[in-house]
């Protein structure tokens, strides 16, 4: 499970690193990031899950899909495989990371960091839907790598569209407020949102539909008891009479 995290975020990070390197675009670098996450739902979906992202993992934690100390793991190795994804890059383009700037690493500007919260809470939000409805195979891959690139679309808009603190470490944005805490509220946001309006509700109203059909089964079986008793009362008293008369016509016809 950690190695199947570590090399699924080291692909996704590799893949944006090359989309900036070629400046191929926000949209094009969305579909591009989307459609890994889709291949790598269907690869290895079924062993880890495919979160890739630290934070949808902390938003699968606190809906109680992942226990804490599998959730500490997969932050370790997604941030081991975004940090892997940055080395290699940096050794196949032989960029000179002297001239990167960083932006401030305690800066807080709004715009930013709400874009990097929508853009999170969008992506979470179609997570939770493929989750909860239980869906499989390709569609539940379309869903959440769609909802990566419409997430990325949407924090774009003002930041540098990560929504992913790993992929943020790796294309070198390190800003505190924008790319670490504002992707983890909106995870948590789009998870417990969706598990608030739909999914409790759901089962609340399953509960309830539940209990009504069983307390009119109840009531019909309480019926049934009453309408029963006199039927069996009924019949044993003809049974008790029939071999009465078929015994005096018989002593009759023998005198």
């Amino acid at each position: 499970m950690l190695v199947s995290e570590f090399l699924g975020t080291a692909l996704l990070s590799f893949v944006v690193l090359s989309m900036l390197r070629s400046q191929g675009g926000t949209f094009n670098t969305a579909i591009a990031a989307g459609l890994l996450l889709a291949v790598m739902v269907m690869a290895i979906g079924a062993i880890s899950g495919a979160v890739l992202n630290p934070a949808v993992t902390l938003g699968l934690w606190s809906v109680r899909k992942l226990k804490t100390v599998q959730a500490l793991s997969y932050i370790v190795a997604q941030f081991a495989g975004a940090a892997a994804a940055w080395y290699m890059f940096v050794y196949f383009t032989k960029i000179d990371t002297g001239t990167i700037n960083h932006e401030g690493f305690t800066t807080f500007t709004s715009r930013v960091f709400t874009a990097e919260l929508l853009g999170t809470f969008v992506f979470t939000f179609a997570i939770a839907a493929a989750l909860y409805q239980r869906f499989s195979g390709g569609l539940k891959a379309f869903v959440i790598g769609g909802g990566l690139a419409l997430g990325i679309i949407v924090a774009s808009i003002a930041s540098a569209g990560a929504v992913n603190p790993a992929v943020a470490f790796a294309i070198q944005q390190w800003n505190l407020w924008s790319y670490m805490v504002a992707p983890v509220l909106g995870a948590l946001l789009g998870f417990n949102l969706y598990n608030l309006l739909f999914v409790e509700t759901e089962i609340a109203e399953v509960a309830e539909a539940r209990a009504e059909a069983a307390t009119r089964k109840t009531s019909e079986n309480k019926v049934a008891k009453v309408v029963e008793k006199p039927a069996r009362a009924t019949t044993k008293k003809t049974a008790v009479k029939k071999p009465a008369v078929k015994k005096t016509t018989a002593k009759k016809t023998t005198k």
